[in-house]
């Protein structure tokens, strides 16, 4: 007995050291990508550690694995008839079941999206852009393993984004793109936290956290990129925890 005892002792320790990390994927807009502030597009993207995902996965520490799946001018689920891209184009719910399943198996997809949706071009309502937001947390509910894997459905966190900052009214491009947007951003936090509460969903309210400081009025400084992934991380710990 005692012969079997140390080698299974020895086995228990040293599988706890391979024990995989929670797999996060972070999907959004070019707040998630990490748009550098430009009145005057196009733009680059911050380094890593000052992109929210990179803030995130730094408070989160090795035992957590953030998967980043930021594209510039993501919406909910509308289709966005400006696109440069084919396929899936902006629509965020059109891709996020495939992506998804590549990263599979995650245990947690943070969305942070609907900022795109407040364009004119699309006509939406606020109430409108947070059924896109359940849109999307439906999709990940009803994601059932993908394809020829059997995992269960990540969590999800829902992030209302922050309102946008009125002194993108006077910008060159961002101004008529987003014209009107002001009021209506301010307007989703209440609604997005309620469809996050339908779907089972955490909340999250960036709002609260940060605010919409770079200089096109639109995009986050690198501090509130870094300020928003440390606020995620406390979220991602009470969800995963």
């Amino acid at each position: 007995m005692k012969r079997l005892f140390l080698p299974l002792l020895l086995f228990v320790l040293g599988g706890s050291c391979y024990a995989q990390p929670f797999r996060i994927v972070a999907y959004g807009d070019s707040i998630t990508y990490g748009w550098v502030p430009n009145p005057n597009p196009p733009s680059a993207r911050y380094d890593f550690d000052d992109r929210w995902p990179g803030a995130l996965q730094k408070a989160l520490g090795s035992n957590y694995q953030v998967i980043e799946e930021g594209l510039d001018g993501r919406t909910t689920d509308a289709l966005d008839p400006g696109a440069t891209i084919s396929g899936a184009q902006l629509d965020g719910s059109a891709y996020l079941q495939s992506c998804l399943a590549s990263h599979l198996p995650v245990d947690l997809v943070v969305i942070m999206l609907g900022t795109n949706d407040l364009k004119p071009v699309f006509n939406r309502t606020p109430l409108r852009i947070a059924i896109g937001a359940a849109h999307l947390i439906d999709l990940v509910n009803t994601l059932n393993g993908g394809v020829g894997t059997s995992y269960k459905n990540p969590k999800v966190l829902l992030i209302c984004p922050p309102p946008l900052n009125p002194s993108i009214n006077s910008g060159p491009i961002f101004g008529p793109m987003f014209k009107g947007g002001v009021e209506k951003s301010r307007q989703l936090p209440d609604l997005y936290e309620a469809v996050a509460k339908m779907g089972g969903a955490g909340f999250l309210n960036a709002g609260s956290v940060i605010s919409t400081d770079g200089i096109d009025g639109l995009h986050l400084t690198a501090e509130s990129e870094r300020k928003l992934g440390t606020a995620i991380a406390e979220k991602v710990k009470e969800m995963l925890k």
